[in-house]
């Protein structure tokens, strides 16, 4: 049988990462360079063929730093060989210890210094790793993000550095826990921090760990979290082909309605930002529809972000962008009654959407009553998604900015304290 051509190592991880063609990887590279902001880069489809050849050449530092940031592995783990290597021999084949640790140190996140190979980690090792991982789970409702964040970095930390020193089942634990600790740290990047670029790089740190862990569900959560990124920025393909990815490794688990119809629900929301809403409002419809037949699986314990009610909220979110104000009114109505106590930081969105529904219906009182609710929400469990929905209704509010109920919301959005906050974040 004969062996496999070409640069082998490049066109795994290029598959891996969800791009099937080198086509693919050579768009996703310029536009990943856009968002990095090296606006003259562009990568084409020739130039990825040479690096996939018998032979690839060395490529230039801007295009190695793409390469490393959307792929999360170092260049001589993608298979190719530094200029300086000795007589131009390719490096050994690196071990998944270099992957994890090498990944993590390309992205600033878990950077590991070299250390030599300790005892292997008892099989405890994991179970202890992956507690922790749940109760920083459970503490992300309640914790500030600033003050949760950092323990969640270095718990990945701690993680980069038991994964060499595991093996069979307890690999894996290590391995999926980390995973699932890297998709809260980008979490938090994304929806709290608004840190979108920080958050990528966070997130193919997550989708590496869960491919250690051979944890198909675990990516398919992570790559539809990845679509939010370019989804919020209005970049309809950048979305669906992560969605499409998310979808692939989907099929591959025994995936829950709930999930399936949460990756629904994520792909309306792209689609809504991107002015789909016809399309989003059809995604929303099949989720429900999902979730009303069910099939029998049940949801990982990790997916504590979804549930009917926040479904609601994603379909009160559309109708309303989509100027159906009524049937807006009443699904966010309905979604906030539904809601548990640990739902409250989704609470404030919803507070957002009804004061914005409020704004649209000529009615400056009602979108003040909810936006002041909103922010008595805010007060307890910050989340800068809610705020910026806060700050969305007083802009659509500027026609009534003399009115008594607009001042009194500007005493409130304006004080120092959560002046100081939203500017500290």
């Amino acid at each position: 049988m004969s062996r496999p051509s070409g640069n082998v190592r490049l066109k795994a991880a290029r598959v891996a990462a969800g791009f099937n063609s080198q086509q693919d990887l050579a768009d996703a590279l310029t536009r990943h360079a856009e968002d990095m902001g090296l606006r003259g880069l562009s990568i084409g489809v020739r130039q990825v063929r040479r690096w996939e050849s018998d032979t690839p050449p060395w490529p230039q530092p801007d295009c190695q730093r793409m390469l490393v940031h959307l792929l999360g592995q170092s260049m001589e783990a993608l298979g190719f060989t530094p200029p300086w290597a000795p007589d131009g021999v390719q490096h050994a084949e690196p071990t998944r210890r270099a992957v994890v640790a090498g990944g993590a140190a390309a992205f600033g996140v878990a950077s590991l210094p070299p250390r030599a190979a300790a005892a292997p980690q008892p099989s405890t090792a994991g179970t202890d790793f992956q507690a922790v991982t749940r109760s920083h789970r459970r503490l992300y409702w309640s914790v500030a993000p600033p003050q949760l964040h950092p323990a969640v970095i270095a718990h990945a930390r701690l993680g980069c550095a038991l994964l060499p020193d595991t093996s069979d089942s307890t690999r894996r634990t290590v391995a999926a826990a980390l995973g699932e600790t890297y998709l809260l740290a980008g979490r938090i990047e994304f929806f709290d921090l608004r840190e979108p670029s920080a958050a990528n790089a966070t997130l193919l740190l997550a989708l590496q760990a869960a491919g250690e862990a051979d944890d198909s569900l675990l990516g398919s959560a992570i790559l539809a979290h990845m679509a939010f990124i370019p989804g919020w920025l209005a970049d309809r393909d950048g979305a669906l082909e992560r969605m499409t990815a998310a979808r692939t490794y989907a099929r591959r688990a025994a995936a829950s309605a709930e999930f399936l119809a949460w990756l629904d629900a994520v792909e309306a929301e792209c689609e809504t930002r991107c002015g789909n809403t016809r399309t989003a409002l059809h995604l929303i419809g099949h989720a429900e529809d999902v979730l009303a037949a069910g099939n029998g699986h049940s949801s990982p314990e990790w997916m504590d972000w979804f549930s009917p009610g926040r479904l609601g909220a994603f379909k009160g979110n559309t109708q309303m962008i989509a100027g159906h104000l009524p049937q807006a009114r009443e699904s966010l109505l309905r979604a906030l009654t539904s809601m548990t106590p640990a739902e409250d930081k989704q609470r404030t969105v919803v507070y957002g959407d009804l004061a914005a529904v409020e704004a649209a219906s000529a009615n400056p009182e009602g979108a003040c009553e909810y936006a002041g609710k909103a922010l008595d929400q805010l007060a307890v469990t910050w989340y800068a998604t809610g705020m910026e929905r806060v700050r969305e209704v007083r802009r659509a509010l500027a026609p009534y900015q003399h009115e008594r109920c607009v001042r009194d919301l500007d005493d409130r959005l304006y004080d120092w304290a959560t002046t100081l906050s939203a500017l500290s974040r």
